[in-house]
């Protein structure tokens, strides 16, 4: 019974898949699982329907290949289940999307890629461009050299800060439970499921339980914070079971399957506030009154031959302010270049970015989605 009709016209989809899943339970990876996941959004992809994968399961899967039973302590026996079980996901992946006629691409990120802003806009520059080509970026934390996110990292996370980094519309994260309930099942079997909840509603707190798997990092409680995450970008988290059959296509048709989570603010309300209000501005970007209609009326990138002069002393991803001529300021976003190398290129086509500064970042000085009218 269809219950979510909004989800149903999510035109961009991270999805999440738990250690315990992808192992089954640490006993190897779940080879007719991962193909069944991959059909799925394989059909996504036929759709038109960007689809981002975040995997746990490379160090469940090193240890299963290494027969250990007991997950390690010590930092560098963790990288090397790491190592080992990375060649492993990877590969099955690979293959399985293969056989739908799919590209897929590794991706490994920590968190630091994803915090600092230069890092932040290569990374999603990187993304956005796969996505553009049709191919399935496949993400993981780069756990093999990050030791600080193998401690305290998780997955979860990750796949939060990826659905804010490309503007998702929906974040799935399948786990080994049917979603969240109101009490622990394990402990309270007449706990009942939670359909859908506002994710500031203040009984979220109390319905979280830690991870009991012994492969994964996270239990609940950080789904929970995931999905707080995500909805700072105002994308909606639904938390559901690997195991249910169909899982992710009967999701996106807006069944009612495993826990809705909703934020609180639509995804452009949410981008602006975050652009407006948490970010300093770090200079000013004087441009022309033909750059003033294509960013007011057509809602378009800021290109460098609209800029008629920079002020202030800034970096590439930092803050800046779009103003026209009598100073009123028009927009604010981004930036890709520094204050430097948009004096340089100002007043001049993208096709002489290159030969000005020998070499391109971006054609635009500020994409559109990096990008809010004010």
């Amino acid at each position: 019974m269809k219950q979510r009709s909004d989800l149903t016209k999510a035109r961009r989809l991270v999805i999440k898949i738990g250690s315990s899943l992808l192992t089954d339970s640490g006993r190897g990876l779940n080879l007719p699982a991962v193909a069944g996941w991959v059909e799925q959004m394989a059909g996504f992809r036929r759709e038109g329907i960007d689809v981002l994968l975040v995997s746990s399961g490379s160090v469940a899967e090193g240890m299963c290949r290494l027969g250990w039973r007991i997950r390690p302590q010590a930092l560098h026996q963790l990288q090397a289940a790491a190592s080992v079980g990375q060649m492993g996901l990877v590969q099955a992946y690979e293959s399985h999307f293969q056989r739908h006629g799919l590209h897929t691409a590794q991706v490994l990120l920590t968190h630091e890629d994803l915090s600092e802003r230069k890092r932040y806009l290569n990374a999603r520059s990187t993304l956005r461009t796969l996505l553009e080509l049709g191919v399935v970026p496949v993400i993981n934390e780069n756990d093999t050299v990050a030791t600080e996110e193998i401690r305290f990292g998780d997955n979860d996370t990750l796949a939060s800060l990826v659905a804010n980094l490309v503007e998702a519309d929906l974040l799935v994260v399948l786990t080994d439970q049917a979603g969240l309930f109101e009490k622990d099942p394990r402990l309270d079997p007449t706990a009942a499921l939670v359909t859908r909840m506002n994710i500031n509603d203040p009984r979220l707190a109390g319905m979280a339980g830690e991870s009991r798997s012994g492969f994964g990092r996270g239990g609940m409680q950080t789904k929970i914070r995931a999905a707080k995450l995500a909805a700072r970008s105002g994308t909606p988290t639904v938390i559901a079971s690997g195991a249910e059959s169909d899982v992710l296509t009967r999701i996106h048709k807006g069944d009612d399957v495993g826990t809705l989570l909703v934020p609180d603010v639509a995804p452009l309300v949410a981008r602006k506030r975050w652009l407006a209000g948490q970010l300093q501005v770090k200079g000013r970007l004087i441009i022309d009154n033909g750059a003033v209609r294509v960013l007011t009326d057509s809602g378009k990138s800021l290109l460098p031959v609209g800029v008629t002069a920079v002020e202030g002393r800034f970096q590439r991803g930092e803050l800046v302010a779009c103003v026209d001529a009598e100073g009123r300021e028009i927009a604010r976003g981004l930036t890709n270049y520094s204050a430097e190398e948009a004096n340089r290129i100002k007043r001049r086509p993208s096709s002489m970015i290159e030969s000005v500064l020998g070499y391109i970042d971006e054609p635009e000085l500020i994409h559109r989605d990096n990008l809010v009218l004010v």
